[in-house]
């Protein structure tokens, strides 16, 4: 039942910065996990942070983009840095669980926050 809000996603230039952030309708003390999806291509889970404020991301965004959460405002936060043309998709921020070292995603889903970036 937790509502979520993406938003700060936009158009910018190769090697140029976004921040994303996903509002929280209920309680914020979850792990949760920010999703992309280009055109055509699978889903691929860019980063997550874990209950305790562990934070993992994927090989293609590490050292570029970084996860928290805004416990004062309720916000789970992506930070994107020195963004690729390959960062371009629809980035969708989740709330779930962590069964071992895999992320397991709540199934409802909002309407995310579209990234395109140009060379």
């Amino acid at each position: 039942q937790v509502q979520l809000m993406e938003s700060g996603g936009g158009s910018v230039q190769a090697g140029e910065s976004l921040t994303l952030s996903c509002g929280v309708s209920g309680s914020i003390f979850t792990a949760a996990g920010w999703i992309r999806q280009a055109p055509g291509d699978q889903r691929e889970l860019v980063a997550t942070i874990s209950r305790d404020g562990t934070t993992n991301y994927a090989d293609s965004v590490k050292g570029r983009f970084s996860i928290s959460r805004d416990n004062a405002k309720n916000t789970i936060d992506l930070r994107m840095s020195s963004l690729q043309p390959e960062d371009t998709g629809v980035y969708h921020c989740t709330v779930g669980t962590f069964i071992g070292a895999t992320y397991h995603p709540n199934e409802s889903w909002g309407q995310g926050t579209q990234v395109t970036v140009s060379s």
